[in-house]
């Protein structure tokens, strides 16, 4: 899903049927994953993830090209967990934590596989915690498609697109 994607395939009335059905699962996924990074519990991450998923961030500068080149690229939910292990045991950074806001949540429609597409807005806070200073990180606009066919909601794909063509400051943990 490309930023200038429309919906054209997918009436309106059909689109609002599907949120008005759909929200509160998709919802309280979004907000699961928000709440595991910033209450320091990343690795909760891996396990919203179907075990083939894909967790891309990428600029909107390489999004809107269809440019491959994504600063973190885990193409399963095994590789995110080894990342984030990598993170907790083998990477060296400032203390920090993120505060996540997430709006603008809209069920798009259903691809072939029945997965929902789904876009949301985001903003994200990093406070370093040494020096209590907060600061905008990332912003921008997540794509994901969402399985709801198992028990629990499983994102099948989840693709951070941030606003900004460069990264701050090295990023270690996921957004």
């Amino acid at each position: 899903m490309k930023a200038s994607d429309s919906s054209s395939e997918v009436s309106l009335a059909e689109r609002l049927t599907l949120h008005r059905q759909h929200v509160d699962a998709v919802s309280y996924l979004l907000a699961e994953w928000a709440h595991a990074i910033d209450q320091n519990r990343v690795e909760a991450i891996a396990g919203l993830m179907l075990p083939e998923g894909r967790y891309t961030v990428t600029s909107r500068f390489n999004h809107d090209r269809g440019l491959p080149m994504a600063i973190i690229d885990a193409r399963s939910a095994a590789q995110l967990r080894d990342r984030i292990k990598s993170m907790r045991l083998a990477n060296i950074y400032q203390p920090q934590s993120y505060r996540h806001v997430v709006s603008g949540i809209q069920v798009l429609g259903q691809n072939e596989a029945g997965l929902l597409k789904v876009r949301s807005s985001f903003v994200v806070v990093r406070t370093l915690e040494l020096m209590g200073d907060s600061m905008l990180f990332a912003s921008g606009e997540s794509h994901d498609l969402i399985d709801l066919q198992g028990t629990e909601p499983r994102f099948a794909e989840r693709r951070m697109v941030y606003d900004s063509r460069a990264v701050e400051t090295l990023m270690v943990i996921p957004i």
